[in-house]
Parts: C-alpha cells; structure tokens; sequence
C-alpha cells in the first residue's frame, strides 16, 4: 500500500500466546488519545492459547484489521508481515503483553507526526525500573555493544517501542523472523543515518512464569545480528 498526504499512524501488534491480554491490549490502543487517526494490524503468529478466539470474539471495527498466521515464525515475521500490511505514515510497534502501558504511544508518535524526529524509542531504561537484575543486565549490554559498533548513544536498544516514519519503516529491508528483528531494525537504522531519538517509558517487567518468552539465546542471537550488520555495512 502507498502512503497518502493525510498522517495516519499504523500500529502493529504481533501476538503469540497472549490471550489474557490482546483484547485489552487492543481495547486501549482504541481508546488512548493520538494525534492522528489509526489503523491497528494485529498479527497473530500461530498462537496455541486460545489468542485466535480471543481476537474473533472481539466486535469487528473497521480500523482493526487481523491476520492469523497457521505457523509460529517468531516475532520478526510478524512484525514484517504487519509491516507489509500497513499504510500509515507512521509505524509503531505494540506488543501485545502489557509490559509496556500502550497509553504511552502518544507521547512517542507526536514527535514523528511534528517532522520533529524521524525515529522515535521509547526507553525503559530512562526511567528507575525495578525490572529484574538479569533483564535489565542482559539489555544494558546489548545496548552498550550496537552504541560501541555504531557509534550512537542509545539506552535501549531491545524496546518493543520503535516508532519511525513510514518511509523509513519500509526502506529497511528487514528479514529477520524472531526477536532478531530488534537488533536488526536498530543496526539498519543506525547505518542509514537516521538519528534515533528517545523518550522515556513506563515497563512493568514480566517473569518467565507469567509469560515472558525471551531467553538467553536470543541475545546471543542479537549479537551475532549486530556483529553482521556491522561488517556488511547495510
């Protein structure tokens, strides 16, 4: 789809295996105050839970618009497929678990709605965190070795929160298909020279027991990612 004159924000919602919270995730992603109209692409990556009749109970609403995928791929791949889906001129990520309060997107998108910034994070590290030592660890050093590879200053390198013009969002030629798309998105931005802004965000950190699906591979995973970024220089 092509981008038209009028400013719409497109938020894209990957989901695997949150059907306690897509709905209300969704809900107040409908609610929350923006300064442009939106679109919601929520894309279900083969969840196993019951996310799909969660999402097929909703009342339909034609600024809502649902893929289900049969496989799980990984957030990557969904975050592409919403991606390739979306019209907006600009794009937000919004996952669907809560971590991150969605009533915060407002304050990420007006920046890139004003022409003030192009790229937009929303940083969880901004602000005093009790998140656990290992997560916080885990993201502090990620973040440390893309500012060492790229020569930028950020302080959150893994935020879900990425929001960035249209334009940009869709020059990146992402292929990554798990939770490599957060290194890849960065080390692609970061090499075509967008300045990447960021805001300070809210984060109400999830244990492995409630639900949390990162793991220890996926950072290395994330390195290997910026180390090949890097090299390749694209």
């Amino acid at each position: 789809m092509t981008e038209t004159n009028a400013p719409l924000v497109s938020i894209i919602v990957p989901v695997f295996n949150e059907a306690e919270t897509v709905s209300v995730v969704i809900d107040r992603l409908l609610n929350i105050d923006l300064p442009a109209p939106r679109e919601i692409v929520v894309v279900n990556d083969g969840s196993t839970d019951g996310t799909r009749a969660a999402l097929d109970r909703m009342p339909p609403n034609p600024i809502v618009r649902v893929i289900h995928a049969d496989n799980n791929r990984g957030k990557g791949h969904a975050v592409r497929q919403g991606l390739s889906r979306a019209s907006g001129s600009v794009i937000a990520i919004q996952d669907a678990d809560l971590e991150l309060d969605p009533a915060q997107l407002a304050e990420l998108v007006a920046p890139v709605l004003t022409g003030e910034a192009d790229v937009v994070y929303g940083s969880r590290f901004l602000l005093a965190t009790d998140a656990p030592f290992m997560t916080v660890a885990g993201n502090k050093l990620l973040t440390a070795i893309t500012n060492l590879l790229f020569g930028s200053s950020l302080t959150d390198m893994e935020t879900c929160y990425k929001v960035m013009r249209g334009d940009i969002a869709r020059s990146l030629q992402l292929s990554a298909d798990r939770f490599d798309i957060e290194p890849e998105i960065t080390a692609r931005l970061l090499l075509a020279g967008h300045r990447i802004v960021e805001r300070p965000v809210r984060f109400a950190a999830r244990s492995r027991s409630a639900g949390k699906k990162m793991r220890w591979r996926d950072g290395w995973m994330a390195l290997q990612i910026l180390a090949i970024q890097r090299l390749r220089g694209r």
